[in-house]
């Protein structure tokens, strides 16, 4: 039996450094999602995102199909000019 390597997205996931923003993909019932947000950490079995909507995500390794790093959110944006604040 040949020995299972890992694949891409899980081998830069457990060389990533905790506080790098990535976003993952990964497979859940009916389909996949993504978890965008801040890198907490990886060990062999999951992955740890903390997202903005959804708190910490773990995700299994094994569910994983793609994962990057991105670039830090946009600033966000004031109140537009003419609008007063509620």
């Amino acid at each position: 039996m040949i020995p299972a390597t890992p694949s891409a997205p899980v081998s830069f996931l457990a060389s990533a450094a905790p506080g790098t923003r990535v976003v993952v993909r990964y497979r859940i019932e009916g389909g996949l999602t993504d978890a965008l947000g801040e890198l907490l950490a990886a060990d062999a079995e999951t992955c740890t995102v903390r997202t903005a909507r959804r708190g910490d995500v773990v995700v299994q390794l094994s569910a994983v199909t793609a994962a990057k790093q991105v670039p830090p959110a946009p600033p966000r944006r004031g109140p537009r000019a003419g609008r007063l604040p509620s």
